[in-house]
């Protein structure tokens, strides 16, 4: 299990494409770099997603994120109840800018992202200098690990487990839409 502390290996890992498991608000999330076209493909085989649901980027601001949503594209009462929902346990669909990646939008237009307060999450974001990857660590179908132990029955030593604890909240992130603002899944 690596710590934050060794964060040096970490960002060197993380470019070269390491897939790690991480304590979220309520689960733990399998995460890479999400410009990684190699490492966000050998996630979605390892467990065994499909590349057409997309994937949710989570960072420590918003800032990290605008890269990938098209902030001009937003109405501002939807900007409103997005900024009043974060930092939190609360994923958007935001319209993808032209420089979000198909294999993190699935192909769709929209892209799912999420500003976290979780502590390990914030360090990992800050460390890297930009949002991860977000997905429940679980094989597609299997309830998503709520323990180290979890994550290792499921991956084995196919991911890099980052310490921690995870957050207080019982269920994953609520997921809204960005345009209509209607909920997806709520927790």
């Amino acid at each position: 299990m690596l710590e934050i502390q060794d964060a040096q290996s970490l960002q060197k890992q993380f470019s070269q494409g390491l897939i790690f498991a991480y304590p979220t608000e309520a689960v733990f999330g399998l995460g890479c770099d999400p410009d990684n076209e190699s490492a966000v493909m050998s996630l979605l085989a390892l467990k065994q997603r499909p590349l057409s649901k997309g994937l949710i980027l989570v960072a420590a601001n918003y800032g990290q994120i605008l890269p990938y949503v098209d902030d001009t594209a937003i109405a501002e009462k939807i900007r409103i109840d997005i900024f009043a929902s974060w930092p939190g346990p609360n994923t958007w669909l935001l319209p993808a800018s032209s420089l979000a990646h198909h294999w993190l939008t699935g192909g769709s237009d929209l892209i799912a992202v999420r500003v976290s307060n979780h502590p390990v999450v914030k360090a990992l974001c800050e460390l890297f200098q930009k949002p991860l990857v977000s997905t429940s660590a679980n094989l597609s179908g299997m309830p998503a690990a709520k323990t180290t132990q979890e994550v290792l029955v499921q991956f084995g030593n196919q991911v890099t487990l980052i310490s921690g604890k995870l957050g207080e909240s019982l269920l994953p992130s609520m997921i809204r839409h960005g345009i209509s603002g209607k909920v997806i899944r709520d927790n």
